[in-house]
């Protein structure tokens, strides 16, 4: 699905900001950090717009963020195929973080548990960041 179609099925307004998020992360085989996607957006970045779409886009569902820790946060797109029931994307799965190249990978196949709360208690997300050594830097 392309990035307009995206937008289209998520009713949300074509704009050359939104299209070059998107497509940038399309590109990508894992999550970006702003300036790895400010890289790929070339002369249509600017901050403030950046911003207020990357809260448009994880509002509605489309991508994700992921808080490594204060000083790194990526984005990473979600499956975007079909409209949630809730507007805002309940993370599903962990994310590895490499203590030695600093790469982040969705890792899709580990799910999130569901947490049994006390009463009164309700969930809007969770995040489960696994670090270490990825593959690559492992050998």
């Amino acid at each position: 699905m392309n990035a307009t179609d995206i937008l289209k099925l998520h009713n949300i307004k074509k704009t050359a900001g939104r299209l070059a998020i998107i497509n940038a992360l399309q590109e990508s085989t894992c999550p970006l950090s702003e300036n790895e996607i400010k890289e790929l957006m070339l002369e249509s970045y600017d901050r403030i717009t950046f911003y207020r779409n990357i809260q448009t886009l994880t509002a509605v569902g489309i991508i994700h963020k992921i808080v490594v820790d204060n000083t790194l946060i990526r984005y990473g797109l979600n499956c975007c195929e079909t409209v949630h029931e809730h507007s805002a994307h309940r993370n599903t799965h962990a994310h590895f973080y490499c203590e030695q190249c600093h790469s982040v990978v969705c890792l899709q196949e580990v799910k999130i548990p569901e947490f049994c709360l006390p009463e009164g208690f309700i969930s809007a997300d969770s995040d489960i960041i696994i670090k270490g050594k990825c593959e690559k830097c492992n050998h």
